[in-house]
């Protein structure tokens, strides 16, 4: 992807002004010469940022402007190390609710839609983020948050929701109750919003199916705004990301070089009017491409995959990588399996141990089932692996986030 005029030019009046003053690039940026950047192959030669430069900067030393700009802070969960705190202007907040309500606009979301928002609210950027376009785009907001399901139905009911935002987890877990109570006449959602996790293809069946709605993925993260900086359309082609606010590149995750358009990296965002905590090359983890061309929905915006897994959810078994999407993958063209499963290493004796733990559907022989998902493994993955098939439902369902691998061998 080229980088435009408008885009180079908010880039380059972000680095003067990030470099003018005592902050995290200042110091970052240390010893590089501003005004010899004169295009986008010069930008590419300045260093990435990385999660652990963010860490570093705890509690505030990420913070761009004076305390009397600071309006809010949102947080990293950090349950995988120092939590990362971004400070947020009114702007900041305003710029946000806006690139939000594009997000439901490009679902077809209305003013006369009610929205019910599951995702968690307070130091998470979630829950707030979808209210706050709610409420820009004048859509009856239900700002619901996560857990007491029985609650949760009887609202969407008696309100007559017509939108559910919620991770895929989530998701699944409604869809599973409101089948189970005999609720799905008496559900009025037409439209799924679901973000914080990928999914594959059968679980995002088994959701529309059970709720007989319409899903659109979004994208984003606590350090850049939060959900809402790239969604799908009605096409299905990919998430559409603003790109007026946000400039993207991918990279090869070895080698931080950019790689050909249509081709798998990690994604790497720049900010381009955030004030409270702006980012230049941040290295988020993510794996995904960007898609070339127009999108048949006709919109100007710009377009990435949904993603396939992240560089940092790889595991290495008997010298063969495997991410949660070869899984997925794999088991979607498995007649016999649901969606869900758990993937377990184990290091015993010596050797690497490997169990698969995968929900089968009802009247299958489980005997028969862990044969032919074993023999699947082997084809398309590489490695033998011990598949325990459960009923649908034995495996937990998550509010938030599900952990799909667990990796217990050091």
């Amino acid at each position: 992807m080229q980088m435009t005029e408008l885009q180079f030019k908010l880039i380059k009046e972000n680095l003067r002004l990030l470099t003018s003053k005592p902050c995290f690039y200042k110091g970052k940026l240390t010893g590089i010469d501003i005004e010899s950047i004169q295009s986008q192959e010069d930008f590419e030669k300045l260093p990435f940022t990385w999660k652990g430069d963010l860490r570093e900067a705890y509690p505030l030393g990420l913070q761009a402007v004076p305390d009397e700009e600071i309006v809010r802070i949102h947080s990293s969960s950090g349950t995988t190390g120092t939590p990362i705190i971004i400070p947020y202007t009114q702007k900041d907040v305003d710029d946000w609710a806006k690139m939000f309500a594009r997000c439901y606009e490009m679902a077809g979301i209305t003013a006369l839609d009610r929205i019910h928002i599951t995702p968690g609210y307070g130091l998470w950027t979630a829950g707030i983020g979808f209210q706050l376009g709610a409420e820009l785009l004048g859509a009856m907001a239900v700002p619901m948050g996560p857990g007491n399901t029985d609650k949760q139905l009887r609202m969407m009911r008696d309100l007559q929701s017509t939108v559910l935002c919620a991770t895929s987890s989530y998701a699944l877990l409604l869809a599973e109750e409101i089948a189970k109570r005999d609720m799905t006449d008496k559900i009025y959602l037409k439209k799924g919003v679901i973000g914080s996790e990928r999914w594959g293809a059968k679980m995002r069946k088994r959701i529309a199916d059970e709720l007989g709605v319409k899903l659109y993925d979004i994208y984003g993260l606590t350090e850049v705004y939060g959900p809402g900086i790239a969604m799908s359309c009605d096409c299905e082609c990919g998430m559409h990301y603003w790109d007026d606010y946000v400039y993207f590149e991918i990279v090869d995750p070895k080698t931080g070089e950019n790689v050909p358009d249509g081709e798998i990296g990690e994604l790497v965002v720049t900010t381009l009017r955030k004030q409270g905590a702006p980012l230049i090359r941040y290295r988020t983890h993510d794996l995904t491409r960007f898609i070339p061309g127009s999108c048949p929905c006709g919109s100007k915006y710009p377009r990435i995959d949904t993603l396939i897994g992240r560089t940092d959810d790889m595991v290495k078994v008997k010298g063969v990588n495997i991410f949660p999407s070869q899984i997925e993958d794999m088991l979607k063209g498995v007649k016999e399996a649901s969606s869900e499963y758990q993937f377990m290493l184990d290091h015993m004796n010596g050797k690497d141990v490997c169990t698969l733990f995968v929900e089968v559907n009802k009247g299958v022989e489980l005997k028969e089932a862990a044969k032919v998902i074993q023999k699947e493994f082997k084809e398309k993955i590489g490695i033998t692996t011990n598949v325990k098939p459960v009923a649908i439902g034995d495996l937990p369902r998550s509010e938030k986030k599900s952990t799909r691998i667990f990796d217990n061998r050091y």
